[in-house]
């Protein structure tokens, strides 16, 4: 796919990839085997049906492609741009094997941002000429949180014409999508346009309400609603737990993150939002935010951005695109090292951080290999600023409030097959039932506990 030339790209936050033309989607699409068992479905989280939907692009017929799309992916220009294909749908491509499958994500983004629909309900159902039948005096449902899991929960609901009110913590809707995932990947039009179908078909948006401080779910049930659904995320950064953790200069991923794409910081000074910019940045972690962090602060003005991890490239969790990407902006890494403890000076300012150096043991059980430390190996690498980006985990503040709301030995939500949770008409879904997982696997989650809500009570 096209893509900015690096050297141009790391001086702005428009979007890295550019998306196929109609030509190159064709004939990306026209690589498609059409297999009679398709292994990429099963693949696929939500099981959009692959073959029939590439084989509408080959032909050229866009909008019969959309709909097939959205019968099961309510976000397919979201999911096309940052869900993990390499690992679900196209991993398990039979043209994999080769070394080449079908760009199947790719495809997905062209779909989505090529059909042009001719209503809200068009655009949430692909069916262009549908009219979803407008929010009656029936039940009415609450989702609580506005990320991946939550919209699409509430996206199939008011799609048949139920009274959907979302709850959001924070003053803008679209959790993860918005404050957590940078420009550059995602660009927020889209979510906006998302968000933008919702609130046509009646959903409404109730911002700056945060569970378990401003309402509870009980009062939700007293003012009359049918079920709730929670779609929190896990957004409680986890830390390294290493000496200096306090110092002016180190952040958690979530907060740095927080600060540049929902406050808007990159956009300075049209938003004025303040901005710690380090000189010399160390981004510890190496997962998909870890690279977002990394690639971010590099377009904020850092004069070099080092990702400091355990393991090997071999084991590096993020994206190969997203890996190879940050490679090509001139992210420096420094693998098989960890941080031992943070330096300061007397202003309690961050100047270092002191490493040591691993190795690899040989594999365990899991096949995982394991790391030790290798004895006099330590050194101190010159930083100003730290950004931690080691996971994350459930945020109690919601949990802790809600009698009888059982919780996993991890501090997780447990739920049915049917994602219900201990009590009744009130389901779960996305990171806070599974932990740090991908956008496609909250949406399937939002999908799955909207059709047993609406099967009990619509």
């Amino acid at each position: 796919m096209p893509a900015q030339p690096p050297a141009v790209r790391i001086s702005n936050f428009k979007e890295v990839a550019l998306g196929y033309t109609a030509e190159q989607a064709m004939a990306e699409a026209g690589r498609c085997l059409q297999c009679k068992n398709p292994l990429c479905v099963p693949g696929c989280p939500v099981e959009v049906e692959i073959k029939e939907f590439i084989k509408c692009v080959a032909d050229g017929e866009l909008d019969e492609a959309y709909r097939i799309i959205r019968k099961t992916n309510s976000l397919p220009a979201v999911c096309g741009r940052v869900c993990p294909q390499e690992t679900q749908c196209e991993g398990a491509c039979i043209l994999a094997r080769g070394g080449q499958p079908i760009a199947i994500g790719r495809l997905e983004r062209f779909v989505a941002d090529n059909y042009i629909a001719k209503n809200p309900c068009a655009r949430m159902t692909g069916e262009d000429g549908a009219c979803c039948p407008a929010a009656g005096s029936g039940p009415k449902f609450a989702c609580i949180g506005s990320g991946p899991a939550s919209l699409t929960c509430a996206g199939h609901l008011a799609a048949r014409g139920a009274k959907v009110t979302v709850f959001e913590a924070l003053h803008e809707p679209g959790g993860v999508l918005v404050y957590g995932i940078p420009e550059f990947r995602l660009p927020k039009w889209i979510v906006a346009e998302e968000l933008g179908a919702l609130k046509s078909l009646g959903v409404e948006f109730r911002l700056n309400w945060v569970g378990g401080r401003t309402f509870t779910i009980q009062e939700l049930f007293s003012e009359g609603y049918a079920a709730v659904f929670i779609g929190v995320g896990a957004g409680l950064p986890n830390f390294l737990g290493i000496p200096g953790e306090n110092l002016i200069g180190v952040f958690s991923a979530n907060e740095y993150l927080t600060r540049i794409n929902l406050g808007r910081a990159f956009d300075f000074p049209n938003f004025d939002t303040p901005s710690f910019r380090g000189r010399k940045v160390t981004v510890f972690g190496a997962g998909n935010v870890a690279m977002d962090a990394a690639r971010t602060a590099l377009r904020m003005g850092s004069e070099s951005v080092t990702v400091v991890y355990r393991r090997t490239r071999a084991e590096i969790p993020a994206r190969l695109e997203e890996l190879e990407h940050a490679e090509e902006e001139g992210v420096k890494f420094k693998l098989l090292s960890a941080p031992l403890r943070f330096l300061g000076n007397e202003e309690n300012r961050l100047t270092g951080v002191e490493l040591e150096e691993m190795e690899l043991t040989e594999p365990g059980p899991d096949g995982r290999r394991g790391v030790r430390r290798i004895p006099g190996s330590n050194h101190t690498l010159e930083t100003d600023m730290a950004i931690i980006a080691v996971g994350t985990r459930s945020n109690p503040v919601l949990l802790k409030s809600t009698e009888g709301l059982r919780l996993t030995s991890k501090g997780y939500i447990e739920v049915s097959e049917l994602l219900e949770t201990s009590l009744p008409n009130v389901f779960a879904g996305g990171d806070i039932v599974t932990g740090s997982a991908t956008v496609i696997e909250a949406m399937g989650a939002g999908r799955l506990a909207a059709m047993e809500m609406a099967r009990r009570f619509l």
